[in-house]
């Protein structure tokens, strides 16, 4: 494999291959082998640093990111709607975008204190990272132990916490009907990215099948276990205490006000969330594995980095580092360039990027990967939208 940026000429068909669309396209899939090397090999090859955290440096992106919300905040408050109606149509959608944006870069950062790569300090973490989770109306505990489940247990069929893929068998009796209608696929992925995240957290929708009802904001839910209840009903009391603040808002500017200047940029974060989280996990070339050939490295692997262009930056770089995310996940977003890029040579063809444009790749994605089959007799399953 190459080093210091150049590909080989495998690595650069690899690339077109990941890049094209359409039906049948012919994707490099993923090796499933045991692979031939060890997390510790792989750990060896990152420098020393990378698995220093700085809460100087951790903050000074924290701090850099909320002066641009708060700046972005004074324009909606002042500027805008200083500016003829005209143009305050088109300057209101700039900001919501804007903000939206740099907004999940501050989600970015309170999901990395989730998994105690802000500080050396846990509590501190834990502390930064409620009140951050808590602004942007999500349970940080509850979100913390489910997803350290997801991580735990990423490509397991029976145990991966979201997107879990479901069999044929499994699908609706009309999907078959539908499945290539563009209308319903447009209106398929934007209810997934205006509704998919209050819908996972409140319905357990497009989560791993429990027993029972699955909720986030239950301390009793299955998902959780007796340790970890209390927890759960402080993030409940912090995303409350918020809801209430907002809800003074609307009572003293009114809800429009309210939708303008928070409700809408936070739309554009649950958007981002739930884009970014979905094209990591669902590619034609990523393997999903049942209990009888899963184990954690592989599964950690079964993932896809994605290039965001200028945004990997606004996101901390979460979006083309997810791989070495899922292998070292106290690894700060600060050090995974330089980690990711010391950790190629030894993936090799374990290692995969796609960089097609996000829109094609979504609609792409949400046309072929409709459900999971068996290849041979292993228990090996690909993605799949042949009836």
């Amino acid at each position: 494999m190459g080093a210091g940026g150049r590909m080989t000429e495998k690595e650069r068909e690899k690339q077109e291959l990941l890049g094209r669309t359409g039906v049948g396209a012919a994707f490099q899939r993923s090796p499933t082998d045991k692979p031939p090397f060890t997390l510790g090999q792989i750990k060896m090859a990152i420098p020393p640093h990378c698995f220093q955290r700085s809460l100087v440096k951790s903050s000074s992106y924290l701090v850099h990111d909320l002066v641009i919300v708060a700046a972005l905040l004074y324009a909606a408050l002042v500027w805008i709607p200083a500016l003829p109606s005209m143009l305050q149509l088109g300057a209101w959608p700039l900001y919501w975008v804007a903000q939206g944006c740099v907004m999940f870069g501050v989600w970015v950062i309170a999901h990395e204190c989730g998994h105690h790569a802000f500080s050396d300090y846990p509590l501190l973490d834990d502390i930064v990272g409620l009140v951050l989770h808590s602004w942007l109306l999500v349970p940080y505990f509850s979100r913390k132990h489910s997803h350290r489940r997801h991580h735990s247990n990423t490509g397991s069929l029976e145990r991966d916490e979201v997107f879990v893929p479901r069999p044929k068998e499994a699908l609706p009796w009309y999907t078959p009907y539908i499945h290539d209608n563009p209308v319903v696929r447009v209106v398929l992925i934007m209810v997934q990215l205006t509704l998919g995240w209050y819908m996972y957290l409140s319905l357990n929708t497009w989560g791993r099948p429990y027993p029972r009802f699955a909720c986030h904001f239950d301390p009793y839910s299955p998902i959780y276990n007796d340790r970890e209840r209390p927890q759960i009903f402080i993030s409940d009391v912090g995303v409350l205490a918020v809801s209430f603040a907002m809800l003074d808002f609307v009572s003293t500017f009114g809800f429009w006000w309210m939708m303008r200047v928070y409700g809408a940029p936070l739309m554009i974060v649950n958007a981002w969330l739930v884009l970014v989280t979905y094209l990591h996990h669902t590619h034609p070339a990523l393997p999903h594995y049942d209990s009888t050939e899963w184990d954690w490295l592989r599964g950690a692997l079964a993932t896809m980095d994605r290039d965001y262009g200028i945004l990997n930056r606004v996101f901390h770089n979460i979006t083309d580092t997810h791989i070495l995310h899922h292998l070292f996940s106290n690894i700060p977003h600060y050090h995974a360039m330089e980690a990711t890029k010391a950790i190629k040579p030894i993936l090799g063809e374990y290692y995969q990027i796609d960089r097609t444009p996000l829109a094609k790749a979504t609609w792409r994605e949400a046309k072929e990967c409709l459900y999971i089959v068996r290849e041979d007799s292993k228990g090996i399953f690909w993605y799949s939208n042949k009836f």
